[in-house]
């Protein structure tokens, strides 16, 4: 399972360990990861993805999973978010 946000792309980055004597050895910042599941207005359904914590609070911010995957960069978004993005457009589409 990749350690990957799959709305906001953001992965593990790397740094130093400092001692206190200032021995240096490289480690890995995780990016803080958790299941949840959205649910989504036009689809009207929950959608499990692995997220991290500032990814849930941008989600609250915009008003839901459905404004945030509007304004979201392709690029960013996994497969399956992607695919998540699509399908809620042409829900709204088909309202319309």
């Amino acid at each position: 399972m990749a350690r990957r946000c799959e709305l906001t792309g953001k992965g593990p980055m790397t740094g130093n360990n400092v001692s206190h004597a200032n021995n240096k050895t490289r480690r890995r910042f995780l990016p803080n990861l958790n299941d949840v599941t959205l649910q989504s207005e036009t689809l009207q359904r929950g959608i499990k993805l692995r997220i991290s914590t500032s990814a849930l609070r941008s989600v609250d911010h915009r008003g839901g999973l459905d404004k945030f995957l509007a304004k979201a960069k392709d690029a960013e978004l996994s497969d399956g978010a992607l695919k998540v993005k699509k399908e809620i457009l042409k829900a709204q589409a088909a309202e319309a």
